[in-house]
């Protein structure tokens, strides 16, 4: 695995904006499948020791994602992603709230809104990744919640996936 692929990770106070840029040393289309396909989702969707569980996958404009990250004594903590825009290949963006296991939205977090854009770089793919909050405090909530490390492991149990398929 390379080990020198590229992570990084701003907060924006004054936009209330984490930016994330992430490589991957993989092609477009197989990163972009790792992102929209429930199946592969499923495998690295959430920091271990948590696991990935899709029960609504609908990736078109209006659409949704509602899934679970499930712990190792079987603790659920669902969330919904809601599709607001799909550019092929390119750029797709979506809410993210927590709910419960019906969709139900958890009034307490609001949403993150994420806009994700997809590239090529030579043999690597980059993700950059803007997500934005209602205001800077539910920002600073998510980053509190280990937001920061969760999405780093999370990006490492992807790289592992690309590895294996090497």
């Amino acid at each position: 695995m390379k080990s020198n692929l590229v992570m990084n990770f701003e907060v924006d106070k004054e936009n209330k904006t984490v930016n994330i840029k992430r490589e991957f040393d993989a092609s477009l289309s197989d990163v972009w499948s790792a992102w929209t396909e429930a199946e592969i989702l499923d495998q690295w969707w959430a920091p271990a020791p948590y696991k990935s569980k899709t029960t609504i996958m609908d990736f078109k404009e209006g659409g949704k994602r509602l899934y679970a990250m499930v712990g190792p004594e079987g603790y659920e903590r669902w969330s919904i992603f809601e599709y607001s825009s799909i550019s092929p290949k390119t750029n797709f963006k979506h809410a993210t709230t927590f709910c419960d296991a019906e969709g139900n939205p958890n009034s307490a977090f609001g949403s993150s809104y994420w806009d994700l854009t997809f590239s090529e770089q030579g043999d690597l793919t980059v993700v950059d990744i803007a997500i934005n909050r209602d205001s800077f405090e539910e920002l600073e909530k998510i980053i509190e919640m280990g937001f920061k490390e969760g999405i780093t492991a999370t990006m490492q149990s992807l790289d592992k996936i690309f590895e294996a398929r090497k």
